[in-house]
């Protein structure tokens, strides 16, 4: 008999709300999180509706609407004029919260439903499949012990270990760039997400809770000086017009968007989620969502699975793959919209974007871009 239903390695958003969904329907799941403490790194902020109806079905639905900001909608410029404008409709919101406030609301939601399902300080060193069970090798601090379950799920990230452990290859997709991003305090009341498509590449302009905006650049040429909020702040201004109130000691954060997808996601009993199984560029806001949709999937397969003693993986696997791979092609887009571009190439990137926002077409690209069909 193992020791447990499932154990999930890795507390990130994707790891927690599976915790959430499985302890809520009776499964003895436990999260095995290396870190100590919480993740308090600014990282994603974006909830489209797949998003938010998973967080509904793990309880913090409610909790997650009364501190996001809801945006109106979104404009998107280059050169000084607005070239599409777009508001999002009731049925498919999109809400702005750091995610660091997400983590915090399900581990305490994973919390209030079993004390002790977060061991945190956990490393998780080996998973193995049996056939019949899955073997953890956990070390909590005070040497290595094996852990059995029916379901091993890991959910540690782009760079997981354990994955390559496995032996399952990562595979480059469509679609990468270098970009620097800094949240900074905003007096403003604008409730709408502004993409500057220039020909010197992208300027993200979103506003966030508690009176705070986030900006997020293309780093076209490497510079080194988009490290600087000096240099951060000049680059703006030289792209877009706007002159923003960027502190001198505020510190941008550099990222490198790229997409890549596991070569298999279910090994046995072992099951990757989330960032382990596909990695999505930040730019469109669909990687946090998409791991939260997979585990819904992913929950249901379980409680449906354990109770004839065989959970069905297979039907996961499969949408998950099908699934990382639209949204990469879409965030494949949206990069290219924002990379660095002049004469020709930048005026036929104008006139797609300004057919894109026309009547008749507005619903359809407000579609995609609030992750229709994901």
């Amino acid at each position: 008999m193992p020791d447990h239903d499932v154990v999930i390695v890795g507390a990130g958003p994707v790891g927690l709300l599976l915790g959430c969904l499985l302890l809520q329907e009776g499964v003895d799941a436990i999260v095995c999180e290396r870190r100590a403490d919480a993740d308090t790194r600014s990282r994603a902020i974006g909830i489209h509706r797949p998003g938010l109806e998973a967080l509904d079905a793990a309880g913090i639905g409610s909790a997650v609407r009364s501190e996001a900001l809801r945006l109106d909608g979104g404009d998107v410029l280059s050169r000084g004029r607005v070239l599409a404008s777009l508001d999002f409709a009731p049925e498919r919101p999109v809400l702005i919260l750091p995610q660091q406030r997400t983590d915090a609301l399900l581990r305490g939601r994973l919390e209030e439903l079993s004390a002790q399902a977060l061991h945190v300080g956990h490393v998780v060193r080996g998973v193995r499949d049996e056939g019949d069970f899955a073997r953890v090798a956990v070390d909590g601090g005070q040497g290595l012990r094996e852990v059995t379950c029916h379901v091993a799920v890991i959910a540690d990230g782009v760079h997981s270990g354990l994955r390559a452990q496995l032996g399952i290859p990562w595979r480059d997709r469509a679609g990468a760039g270098d970009y620097a991003m800094l949240d900074v305090h905003d007096d403003g009341v604008e409730r709408r997400a502004l993409l500057h498509c220039e020909q010197g590449g992208l300027v993200e302009s979103f506003p966030l809770p508690r009176g705070r905006r986030r900006w997020v650049l293309r780093d076209a040429r490497g510079e080194n000086d988009l490290g600087t909020a000096a240099g951060f702040r000049q680059e703006i201004e030289q792209r877009t017009g706007i002159r923003p109130g960027i502190p001198d000691d505020a510190q941008p954060t550099a990222f490198r968007a790229a997409q890549r997808t596991a070569g298999a996601v279910v090994r046995g009993r072992v099951v990757l989620a989330g960032d382990a199984a596909h990695e999505i560029s930040p730019i469109g806001g669909q990687g946090m969502n998409l791991g939260w949709a997979d585990a819904v999937r992913l929950a249901a397969d379980i409680v449906r699975g354990l109770p004839l003693g065989a959970v069905d993986l297979g039907r996961y696997g499969r949408r998950v793959r099908r699934s990382a791979r639209t949204a990469q092609r879409r965030s494949a887009f949206y990069m290219s919209m924002g990379a660095p571009a002049s004469g020709m190439p930048l005026r036929a990137r104008e006139l797609l974007i300004r057919t894109l926002g026309t009547a008749p077409l507005r619903g359809w690209a407000g579609g995609l871009i609030t992750m229709r069909g994901l």
